[in-house]
């Protein structure tokens, strides 16, 4: 067995896939392109999917590739096991209807056995098999030589994931030996495949070779499909001789680093703060890589991952004694760990920890209101004689605040308190299901359509410089799915040898335009354009008179709106590289629709987008508009492009060539679509709008051209309009008759409210009744319907006009409950405080609340217990020194 790191380990896997003719596929981002279906990137296949259902046919259909991935599934356990991580690389080789078992197999056995690679003791390795496989258990026990005891027939393995690609799998299991072992030697789950520690899995090869159908059925796929994966840390534990994954040299520099921060726990000290170390490593790792993709800490989807992943980091840096920002600090230490394969972390070090420093300075703040909130919690159980909290109120503290349930558990345990679990359990169980419900009923992955991919015939886009053309040769016709000669009528899909209709690509939208015979009379209309799985630009049209393959006819796009679109998609690289001038270079591309008459962009950005800056970026578009830019493009390989300094999505593939796109010297981007020759053609450009839609992400919606005169023009008769409500004869008056309204309107409802609070204070002395309590003088009252500002009025009156020791008021709007203690100074010099006596009475009306020593407030949910506050608060009284 050789000594590799982690580095020497991943750059061998994907030479010797290289030296079996596979391209490298480059590691795919984190965030998911186009892939409603995934949070995350959690597959070296996620990113393949295109290739294996059939919609694109790979250049070579032999890819290997490292991918960087992220599951949080079962976050809990991370830190407690050997195995568990949030993020880790998978290592895949992948055959798209290529090879098949007799190539994957032996050359598994090749890459981990030979001299050459891997070398590692043969005896040490054994394989399961899917039981009806028997072409891989022949190839395994006759071609590799793998006796039949090292082969270990399980149920389980079937690879399925619903409608799609599916097949039997074979894993690769590494004998470890029973020292490393969690489990008795005679336990039943000791053997290849069981839950234990002894025998490791390294490899898990897919033979994707049935389409599973809506109607359940598995048919055999027209081209069968290798999928596998080899996870990185673990082969890499074996390779460093490493007890978990985490003793190797992936983590330890974490550990060590998180070491001298602490400057008081060593890794080692005890199982416990272990737990915490390697949390903070792993969590280090996952948000580090997630920043850099572009996906930034908030309260839903990927943001709330983010955020909780930071969040369990902090609270375990709290464990070994660090309380202070901290995680920001193990950035550097991950880009150099991972900079041979990974350079983005370090190219983006500064933006990457400037991001977490400032979660984890919030969360301070945040994780004080918690343990406040927990504090009120354990006291009104206590007050309530009982010795369990709310698991829902768990789940508040975990979901609101980032308390893990251990936190809040271990808390309520020092106070003699516990936590109902199985409540926690089924409040995170509903917000699963919220969340898989918000994603919708998606599917994973397509089936194969054997007739799209057999397609073979070239086609040419010439698009970029011709809108029509007179000759264009019908390759291939397709209708409902079969393909044709002759078409007469109806939804039909259309090859041509040459076309100058754009395929929906990139955020542009597809042209349209008609097709037409020599004589110019209508054939077919053009409504859609899409890529075939071979390249091909497919049209989708609907049939006028007939058409023949092999016949030559005129294409011709719809000449104002692709007019239009061009525009449109030249505004968006401006107001890309607009946005970058303003905001950052940490602002990234997260998506785009060029369309005729709008153009939407969404960016990552870390908050709002100040009137100031969005007014900023406007006012650059349009100066680089009236500045009257050439646009220029230019064909070159994808290094080339970069050294020029073009923009590149980080999401996106590119092939061996692509197109530059120039405006200027101003804005250089990679882009297939089409667009002006210069940036005058714009005319204007006017952000209609900008929003979040995301964690972290933003939106802006422009209009350029005649859609931006129309929308200016627009506001400016709205503007009219209300002018000539108000009265105004000229525009430039109309925000000082608004003022003046709007002053008019603060006055007329502050004489409201004084009114208001007079009929209050009236009512309230109407209904104060005061009572001896104790040594105490208690007055109280329930006034309905009014505000806690309100009460706040009314208990600042009684303290200057009063006598009394202790007010207490309560009131009910609707399902809104109230209750005000307000506690006089000679009282409070006493000992009496209004927080204490809140915190004995908003358990009865079913709340919680808090306040000063001489005022504080309750909120609750049931109004018809308000008189039974008021008299707790007397009995409490009375018990008082």
């Amino acid at each position: 067995m050789k000594e590799l790191s982690s580095a020497e380990f991943r750059q061998m896997f994907l030479d010797f896939f290289k030296s079996k003719g596979h391209d490298v596929e480059p590691s795919a981002s984190l965030v998911p392109h186009d892939d409603p279906t995934l949070l995350w990137i959690n597959s070296g296949v996620a990113t393949l999917k295109k290739y294996f259902d059939g919609t694109v046919i790979p250049k070579n259909p032999r890819i290997t590739n490292a991918q960087k991935s992220i599951r949080t599934n079962d976050i809990e356990n991370v830190g407690k096991t050997a195995r568990h991580q949030t993020f880790f690389e998978m290592l895949g080789n992948f055959s798209v209807g290529d090879y098949f078992k007799e190539d994957a197999i032996p050359w598994a056995w090749e890459f981990l056995t030979s001299p050459k690679w891997l070398d590692l003791d043969p005896e040490k390795l054994y394989v399961t098999v899917y039981p009806k496989d028997t072409e891989a258990h022949r190839i395994w026990h006759e071609v590799v030589g793998l006796p039949e005891d090292h082969i270990i027939k399980v149920e389980d393995n079937f690879w399925d994931i619903g409608e799609g690609p599916s097949g039997p799998d074979s894993e690769i299991f590494y004998d470890r030996g029973q020292k490393f072992n969690n489990v008795a030697e005679d336990d039943p789950e000791n053997y290849p495949g069981g839950e234990n520690e002894r025998y490791l899995e390294l490899w898990n090869i897919v033979f994707s070779e049935f389409n599973h159908l809506a109607d359940g059925r598995y048919v055999e796929q027209p081209h069968k499909n290798i999928d596998t994966g080899m996870g990185l840390e673990r082969v890499v534990s074996v390779l460093q001789n490493a007890p978990t994954n985490f003793e190797t040299d992936l983590f330890m520099p974490i550990i060590h680093r998180t070491e001298e921060i602490s400057g008081q726990v060593k890794y080692g000290d005890s199982e416990k703060t272990d737990v915490a170390f390697k949390i903070i490593a792993d969590h280090a790792r996952a948000v580090s890589f997630a920043i850099g993709d572009g996906a930034l800490p908030s309260n839903e989807g990927r943001g709330y991952v983010l955020r909780r992943l930071i969040r369990r980091a902090v609270l375990n840096g709290r464990r070994l004694g660090i309380d202070k920002p901290f995680l920001y600090e193990l950035v550097t230490v991950v880009g150099k760990i991972m900079n041979s394969y990974y350079p983005e972390v370090e190219e983006q070090e500064g933006f990457i920890a400037k991001v977490i420093k400032s979660e984890e300075v919030r969360f301070s703040a945040t994780l004080t209101d918690g343990l406040a909130l927990l504090n009120q919690l354990i006291a009104t159980q206590k007050a309530a004689n009982k010795t369990v909290i709310d698991g829902r109120d768990a789940f508040k503290l975990f979901d609101t605040f980032g308390f893990p349930i251990e936190l809040t558990v271990e808390y309520a345990d020092e106070e003699g308190l516990t936590v109902n679990q199985a409540e926690f359990d089924e409040a995170m169980a509903e917000q699963k299901n919220r969340a898989r419900a918000a994603r919708g009923d998606l599917q994973s992955m397509g089936s194969q359509n054997e007739t799209l991919m057999a397609l073979k015939e070239p086609s040419e886009f010439v698009g970029y410089d011709n809108l029509t053309i007179p000759d264009a040769k019908l390759v291939v016709a397709l209708q409902d799915g079969q393909e044709v000669k002759t078409l007469t009528s109806g939804t039909a899909e259309l090859i041509f040898d040459r076309t100058p209709f754009y395929a929906e690509m990139g955020g542009q939208v597809a042209d349209w335009g008609t097709i037409e015979d020599a004589d110019g009379n209508l054939l077919a209309k053009v409504t859609d354009v899409q890529h075939a799985p071979n390249g091909q630009n497919l049209h989708t049209v609907e049939v006028v008179a007939d058409l023949t393959v092999g016949q030559s006819y005129q294409l011709a796009v719809a000449e104002l709106r692709r007019r239009k679109v061009r525009r449109n998609h030249t505004a968006t690289h401006l107001l890309d590289q607009a946005l970058r001038d303003v905001l950052g270079e940490h602002t990234h591309q997260a998506g785009s629709l060029v369309e005729p008459d709008y153009l939407r962009f969404d960016f990552t950005n870390l908050g709002q987008v100040t009137a100031a800056q969005l007014a900023e970026v406007e006012q650059i578009v349009n100066e680089k508009i009236w500045a009257e830019l050439p646009v220029t493009t230019v064909e070159t390989d994808l290094e080339s492009a970069k050294k020029l300094g073009a923009i590149a999505l980080f999401s996106e593939k590119y092939g061996d060539r692509v197109r530059v796109v120039k405006a200027g010297d101003y804005s250089m981007e990679l882009c297939g679509g089409t667009h002006v020759k210069n940036t005058a053609e714009l005319g204007l450009l006017k952000i209609t709008s900008e929003s979040a839609i995301g964690a972290g992400v933003r939106r802006i919606e422009a209009v350029t051209s005649k859609e931006a005169y129309q929308y200016l023009n627009d506001h400016d008769q709205m503007l009219q309009d209300v002018a000539a409500d108000l009265k105004v004869k000229q525009l430039k008056e109309l925000p000082n008759k608004i003022s003046r309204l709007q002053q008019d309107l603060k006055d007329a409802q502050r004489d409201l409210q004084n009114i208001k609070a007079k009929m209050a204070q009236e009512e309230a002395q109407d209904k104060l009744q005061v009572v001896t309590a104790g040594h105490y003088q208690l007055a109280t009252a329930l006034i309905p319907n009014v505000s806690m500002n309100e009460l706040r009025q009314l208990a600042d009156n009684w303290r200057n006009q009063s006598q009394d020791d202790v007010l207490v008021l309560g009131t009910a709007q609707g399902a809104k409950v109230n209750l005000l203690v307000a506690v006089a100074k000679a009282a409070v010099a006493k000992g009496i405080k209004a927080g204490v006596i809140i915190k004995q009475i908003a358990p009865v009306i079913g709340g919680g609340g808090g306040g000063r020593p001489d005022m504080a407030q309750a909120g609750g949910k049931e109004a018809d217990k308000l008189p039974q506050a008021l008299q707790a608060a007397q009995e409490f009284l009375a018990k008082q020194d």
